[in-house]
């Protein structure tokens, strides 16, 4: 048996080669509030129930008083009604899911005459997380996709024209993560309504974060034909991940996500979310957080997200060759080469990202997206803005001044010859693509054999953006898979 000292060592070892979880400096994926008492907190209650096994909380009923709490507190802050309940799920993806599935379920139940074996569709943005893409293909329901403008955002018309009988949900972000964009949460929601059909607001992200947020119009449960709404506890709620709630407008339709069956010789089983057995760590903290925080504890740390949001945004208006896309609202923006700018004066966003990482900062680079309508939606550095910034967003905005002229007049990585070179390989003629052996050489023939938190991605982003998506797809799946192989 190794000792339990050196076990740790070695962890603090490991963690030593991790993007920096606290600061503010990684501008996605962790959410700081900045208050190191709320850490302390969360892993208390954490520990204390890491024992328990949220799959019968007949068994432990700390796991349901825990739910009721979060999902009260849910529902007051999202103006959810007396006939709004919900679930606690692993996290936002599972949330997305679960809001499919249910909507799915109950449009085959309102199409009996539906022949059998018949796929509904599920509308969205162009622009909705990836995670309803996964629902799509998990419940079998048909992705329409709906292109946005070029400045990310979405025209209620043309996602009320995608509605009809066959639509099982359309779905709406509050805000889109990409880039930090309100979709028309009211048109939509009353055109659905009036077809009856289910429409899910997404506010994975912002869900801890608009309801304290000034001069935005109603996106929640105040509006009619609203059916469910999914929020994060693990990203402005503060709590390790993961954990999520999702809110459903009716007995009915919250009952339908459930799965039960006594179909078999053990126990009755009863899931209402995808997990069976399933941790109460994080459920212990986000609820713990919560209790101590209040709604007015909550706005405090909206009020620092909106004051660093307000300074990162008037550099970047400062910034001669760089640009914000669209009209963000909440925690999130994204930059973008100001076009209307000289060539040799824009700020190529890949290029900004990489340079950023030798100042100590870390934004997320996005790929260019051309929709189905011939609409390129450009590539882009996502930020996440975080509480924690506020103390520090002078030297973030002077590191992002000192970055942006560091490459100015760069253009965009040239990934031609690695594109060049796979197509006269065949790969994406024919939907050709390549198997793990070929992805892998052609990932260390482009130089991203290996992923680490300060290795420049321009080039590989260029790449994903021109190969057909299904070649990108089969590259970065391997990618990802030979980080964690022995």
């Amino acid at each position: 048996m190794s000792d339990p000292g050196d076990i740790l060592e070695r962890l603090r070892r490991l963690r030593a080669e991790d993007a920096p979880t606290h600061g503010g400096r990684v501008m996605s994926y962790v959410y700081d509030s900045g208050r190191p008492e709320l850490d302390d907190l969360a892993d208390a209650a954490a520990r204390l129930a890491r024992p328990l096994n949220g799959l019968d909380p007949t068994v432990f009923p700390s796991i349901s008083a825990m739910e009721r709490d979060v999902v009260a507190f849910a529902k007051r802050m999202l103006h959810g009604g007396g006939s709004v309940v919900g679930s606690i799920t692993s996290g936002g993806t599972e949330s997305c899911l679960l809001a499919v599935k249910t909507a799915r379920d109950l449009w085959r139940r309102s199409h009996p005459e539906a022949p059998a074996g018949s796929r509904p569709r599920l509308v969205t943005t162009t622009a909705v997380h990836a995670a309803f893409q996964k629902a799509a293909a998990l419940f079998d329901l048909d992705w329409d996709p709906v292109p946005v403008g070029a400045s990310g955002h979405a025209r209620a018309s043309d996602l009320i024209a995608r509605l009809g009988d066959d639509a099982a949900l359309v779905v709406v972000s509050a805000p889109a993560y990409p880039t930090g964009v309100l979709d028309p949460v009211a048109e939509v929601a009353a055109a659905a309504s009036a077809r009856g059909i289910s429409c899910h607001v997404d506010a994975c992200f912002g869900g801890f974060v608009l309801p304290w947020w000034p001069g935005l119009p109603d996106w929640d449960f105040r509006v009619r034909g609203v059916t469910s709404i999914s929020a994060d506890l693990h990203k402005f709620g503060y709590a390790p991940k993961g954990v999520s709630v999702l809110l459903h407008r009716g007995l009915r339709r919250h009952r339908a996500q459930f799965f039960a069956t006594t179909r078999w010789s053990g126990y009755p089983v009863v899931n209402p979310t995808l997990l069976g057995s399933k941790s109460a760590s994080p459920l212990a903290a986000g609820w713990a957080i919560m209790q101590h925080l209040g709604s007015s504890g909550y706005a405090d740390l909206v009020g620092s997200i909106t004051r660093a949001a307000a300074a990162v945004r008037a550099a970047v208006d400062g910034i001669p060759g760089l640009t914000m896309l669209g009209d963000p609202v909440g925690p999130a923006i994204a930059v973008v080469a100001d076009l209307s700018a000289p060539e040799g004066e824009r700020v190529d966003p890949h290029r900004l990202a990489d340079a950023l990482v030798g100042y100590g900062w870390k934004i997320q680079h996005q790929p260019g997206l051309m929709q189905a309508d011939g609409v390129r939606i450009p590539h882009s550095a996502h930020l996440t803005l975080t509480p924690v910034l506020e103390q520090g967003v002078h030297e973030f905005t002077a590191a992002l001044v000192a970055a942006s002229d560091s490459v100015r007049g760069k253009p965009q990585a040239d990934a031609g010859m690695l594109l060049a070179g796979m197509r006269m390989l065949g790969y994406g003629d024919g939907g050709r693509v390549p198997g793990p052996a070929a992805a892998w050489r052609l990932l260390r023939l482009a130089g991203t054999g290996k992923v680490s938190p300060d290795q420049p991605m321009a080039v590989l982003m260029a790449l994903i953006e021109q190969l057909p998506h299904e070649v990108s797809e089969a590259l970065l799946a391997e990618l990802l898979a030979r980080m964690s192989e022995p």
